[in-house]
C-alpha cells in the first residue's frame, strides 16, 4: 500500500499529530487537517514521494523550515512543527479557518478602497516578517491568502524556495503563477523580496476587480509583465500611484513593505477580513456574506479542563491549505471586472479559465519558448505562435554564439518550420535550459 494511502486513514499519526481528514493537494504534496493531543488544529503538508527521495530537496527544505520557524507576525500562518528527516518530510502550520482571497472575490466581487488599504497593509506586514527572516515568498497570490475573520493570513512562505529549486532542476516547470510573477522571475534572474512586492501589487489589482496584465497564455502574461505597463483601471485613484510603484519593472524602484505601510497611512485596520467584499470597508455593511461556518472554532481557542479529552470539532470549511500552490487554478485566476450599474445589482462575473504554469520556459527580454501539455508556444517581440502537439512533427533545439543562445525549431506535419532564439547570456544557463527541455519533449514527443 502506498504511503499516501496509509496516511489518508483517519487516526494515522504524522509526527505528534492525528489526521482528521484530507484537505487537498498542494505543490509540496498532500495537505491534511490534524490535531495535537491537546486538541490544537494544524494543517500538515506531507511531501510527495518524488520530493522525499530527492536529497537536494531535503537539504533546501531543512534550511527553509529553520528560517520559517522564526517568522512571526500576525498576518502569517505560523510554522508550528516539521520533520525534514521523516520518510515523508512534513511541515505543520497553524490551521486558519476562512476562505481564500480568490474565493472571497469570486463570491462577493471587488473590494472598495478602504478594504484594499487594509489588505495591502496586512500583506505588507506579512512580507516584512517573512523578509526579516531571510525568506522570499516567491508565489504570493490570492489563493495563498486566507481571509480570516480577524484579518488576512499569508500561507506557504516556508516551502517556496525548496520547491522552486526542485521543480526547476528536475522537471523544467516554471515556478509561480502567471500574472503575479515579477519580471525578474519571468526572466529567471535573481529573486529578492522586491518580487514579493510586485506580487502584492498584482494581488491588489486583482482584489480591485482587474487583471494587471490582461488575459492570455502564461507566456503572454510573462512577456507583458516584462514589457508592458499594468492595467490599473479598476484600482481606486487614491491607490493607483502606490500600486503602480509596486509593479515597477525595476526591482530597485519598488517600495519596501515598510514604505508601503507608510504610504497607506491612516484608515488602515478594518475591512479586510472574511466579510470584506464589494465595497467593504466603505461604510456599506448591507449584503455582507457570512463565510465562516457556524460553531467552527480553532480547538486551541477554547479552554479544556485539566485531564479532559478534547471532543472532536465539527469538520471545518476547507481553507487555502487545501488549494494547489504551484499551479494557477481557477481560484487563482483574477476575477473579471464587475460593472457597477446605477440600479441593478450585477453578480460578479465568473473567473477566467485556469492558467497552468508551463512545463518548460526559457525567456529573454524579447523572446521566449514555453512547452506544456497543450503544445509549444514561441514568443517574439509581443507576437505569439502556438502549436498543439497534434500538428507538431518534431521539435529540434541547438545552441550557438558560443553556446549562449538557445534556438528551438518547431516542424509541423505539413513541413512548415518555425523557430525562436532565446539569449541565455551565459553558456551554463543554456545548458540548464537544454537539460530541462529534453525530458519535457521526450514526454510529449516520444521517439
Amino acid at each position: 500500500m502506498s504511503s499516501s494511502a496509509i496516511l489518508s486513514r483517519v487516526g494515522t499519526l504524522i509526527g505528534r499529530y492525528v489526521i482528521e481528514h484530507k484537505l487537498g493537494e498542494g505543490g509540496m504534496g498532500t495537505v491534511y487537517l490534524a490535531r495535537s493531543r491537546g486538541g490544537r488544529a494544524v494543517a500538515v503538508k506531507v511531501a510527495r514521494p518524488e520530493l522525499a527521495s530527492d536529497p537536494s530537496f531535503r537539504a533546501r527544505f531543512r534550511a527553509e523550515v529553520a528560517a520559517a520557524r522564526q517568522v512571526g507576525g500576525f498576518h502569517t500562518a505560523q510554522v508550528v512543527d516539521a520533520d525534514p528527516e521523516a520518510e515523508a518530510p512534513w511541515l505543520a502550520t497553524a490551521y486558519i479557518p476562512g476562505p481564500t482571497l480568490s474565493g472571497l472575490l469570486a463570491a462577493q466581487g471587488p473590494m472598495g478602497e478602504a478594504a484594499l488599504r487594509s489588505l495591502g497593509a496586512a500583506l505588507a506586514e506579512a512580507l516584512e516578517a517573512i523578509h526579516a527572516c531571510g525568506l522570499v515568498h516567491r508565489d504570493l497570490k490570492p489563493g495563498n491568502i486566507v481571509m480570516a475573520p480577524d484579518g488576512p493570513r499569508v500561507l506557504d512562505f516556508g516551502i517556496a524556495r525548496a520547491l522552486e529549486s526542485t521543480r526547476l532542476t528536475a522537471t523544467g516547470s516554471a515556478f509561480g503563477t502567471p500574472g503575479y510573477l515579477a519580471p525578474e522571475q519571468a526572466l529567471g534572474e535573481e529573486v529578492t523580496g522586491a518580487a514579493d512586492v510586485f506580487a502584492l501589487g498584482a494581488v491588489l489589482v486583482a482584489a480591485a476587480g482587474g487583471r494587471p496584465f490582461g488575459d492570455g497564455t502564461p507566456m503572454g502574461l510573462m512577456y507583458r509583465s516584462v514589457h508592458e505597463a499594468p492595467d490599473l483601471a479598476t484600482v481606486p485613484e487614491g491607490l493607483r500611484g502606490l500600486v503602480g510603484r509596486c509593479l515597477a519593472k525595476n526591482p530597485a524602484e519598488r517600495p519596501t513593505p515598510d514604505e508601503i505601510l507608510d504610504a497607506l497611512g491612516e484608515g488602515v485596520g478594518a475591512g479586510a477580513g472574511a466579510g470584506a467584499g464589494a465595497g467593504a470597508g466603505d461604510g456599506d455593511g448591507d449584503g455582507a456574506v457570512v463565510v465562516a461556518e457556524a460553531g467552527v472554532v480553532a480547538a486551541d481557542a477554547l479552554p479544556t479542563p485539566a485531564g479532559a479529552v478534547p471532543a472532536p470539532a465539527p469538520a471545518p470549511p476547507t481553507p487555502a491549505h487545501a488549494l494547489p500552490t504551484q499551479t494557477a487554478d481557477v481560484q487563482d485566476a483574477v476575477p473579471a471586472p464587475v460593472p457597477h450599474p446605477a440600479t441593478l445589482l450585477v453578480p460578479p462575473q465568473p473567473s477566467a479559465p485556469p492558467l497552468p504554469a508551463p512545463d518548460f520556459v526559457a525567456a529573454d527580454r524579447n523572446s521566449g519558448v514555453a512547452v506544456d501539455a497543450s503544445g509549444v508556444s514561441l514568443h517574439l517581440f509581443g507576437e505569439e505562435a502556438d502549436f498543439v502537439w497534434a500538428e507538431i512533427g518534431a521539435v529540434r533545439y541547438d545552441r550557438f554564439r558560443r553556446g549562449r543562445v538557445l534556438r528551438v525549431a518547431v516542424t509541423l506535419h505539413d513541413g512548415s518550420v518555425y523557430d525562436c532564439e532565446v539569449d541565455g547570456r551565459r553558456a551554463a544557463r543554456v545548458d540548464e535550459w537544454i537539460s530541462r527541455l529534453a525530458p519535457v519533449l521526450a514526454r510529449y514527443l516520444p521517439a
